[in-house]
């Protein structure tokens, strides 16, 4: 042919391959033989159509072409000039995917589903109702404690899913009857249709692709091969997980309808908040109420963990807002390694509900630390110079 492949494709010569296909796909659509009976001028057009995308999809036969136009692939092993010439001779049925087929194009279903209005290379259409058919992936929601997520736990969970019939075990047909090879398919679960010049594999819709026929239906399912069920699942929990995490169970899923593969389970972790933890990765925060006078002359607090109870170390003059950590305290993390730390934000609570003798006491301890000049308090004193050099700063005079 001398028109111009891009042309015939009506697409630039800067086009990528998913352009290409796209054209491609709308100049079938348009200029298919079984949409235009009897129409030259369209059965011309499609063989152009089909002659530019099978050259211009393939890297090598592109290259020649945009170097030395219609002659370099002709020069080629039988090149695309052969599939010109052979006309639609060439086509070894559409199921193949090689240079005398569509190349390896993925959506060919996409383009001639609507024509002939069933599937094509044997992958279920309009009429595969009764094929096989595989399960649905299923999500269930798993609330944890605070604890169990972070210490791991054995969980029982109870799902109700479609699952194989126990009656016909799967087959859909009624125990006791015998299930057959298709006479329409030979049981292949296929069928050959002759379109015009084309020859197309297609889903048998008898036995909708499974190559076997039913006499009965089975009554507990409906010839489904599934029935409900529901079943109690042991789901492990591994120590370090946390809110959002997934566990998959291979295979726990929606069983397939006809044979057809199971779905997958997948139990999506919820964590109950604690009163007094919050997560931080494999640490766990903590705020700890530290009496004044332990934060000022030093000694121990008692803090909760997850597995036990511990002393923290509260040096002398630990002041509020500080961070103490029990190393090693803490959760794991589901990626491995070891634990995590207990950190512990050091809250110091300042006495309530005084005696006037108290008081009294606290004022002339307050005169002592007046008197020695802020080395008692010296984040206040660096406080007050930072005030001070503030306001020279703005109102020097």
């Amino acid at each position: 042919m001398a028109k111009d492949y891009y042309e015939a494709l009506g697409v630039s010569r800067r086009a990528d391959v998913e352009e290409i296909k796209k054209a491609y796909r709308r100049m079938a659509m348009k200029y298919h033989p079984d949409r235009n009976p009897e129409d030259k001028t369209a059965e011309a057009r499609f063989k152009e159509a089909k002659e530019a995308y099978e050259v211009l999809t393939d890297d090598q036969k592109r290259a020649a072409y945009d170097r030395f136009g219609h002659a370099g692939v002709n020069a080629g092993a039988g090149g695309a000039a052969g599939a010109g010439a052979g006309g639609f001779g060439g086509f070894g049925g559409f199921g193949s995917a090689g240079a005398s087929g569509f190349g390896g194009f993925s959506d060919f279903g996409d383009i001639f589903g609507d024509i002939f209005g069933g599937s094509v290379g044997g992958h279920p259409g309009g009429r595969g109702g009764h094929a096989a058919y595989a399960g649905r992936d299923i999500e269930y929601i798993l609330e944890l404690s605070f604890e169990e997520a972070a210490l791991g736990a054995e969980k029982r969970i109870r799902v109700t899913l479609p699952r194989t019939c126990d009656a016909c075990e799967g087959t859909g047909a009624k125990p006791g009857t015998s299930v057959k090879q298709c006479a329409a398919c030979h049981g292949t679960g296929e069928i050959r249709m002759q379109q015009g010049v084309f020859s197309v594999r297609q889903t048998c819709p008898r036995c909708g692709g499974q190559g076997r026929t039913v006499s009965e239906l089975c009554s507990a399912c409906g010839g489904e091969g599934r029935a409900r069920k529901t079943r109690e699942l042991s789901v492990r929990i591994p120590a370090g997980v946390d809110a959002g995490n997934s566990i998959r169970l291979a295979g726990e899923g929606e069983h397939g309808g006809r044979g057809g593969p199971a779905g997958d389970l997948y139990v999506r972790i919820k964590v109950r908040p604690h009163p007094l933890f919050r997560r931080d990765g494999a640490n766990l925060l903590l705020e700890v109420p530290v009496p004044l006078v332990t934060a000022v002359l030093g000694g121990e607090v008692e803090v909760p963990g997850l597995d036990g109870r511990y002393k923290l170390k509260v040096s002398a003059g630990t002041q509020n807002g500080q961070l103490l950590r029990l190393r090693g305290k803490g959760t794991r993390s589901v990626r491995g390694g070891g634990r995590g730390d207990i950190v512990c934000c050091v809250q110091v609570e300042v006495p309530v509900h005084l005696t006037a003798g108290q008081k009294e006491l606290l004022r002339r301890f307050d005169a002592t630390l007046t008197a020695g000049g802020g080395r008692h308090t010296p984040k206040a004193e660096k406080w007050l110079r930072g005030l001070k050099d503030f306001f020279a700063d703005i109102n020097p005079f």
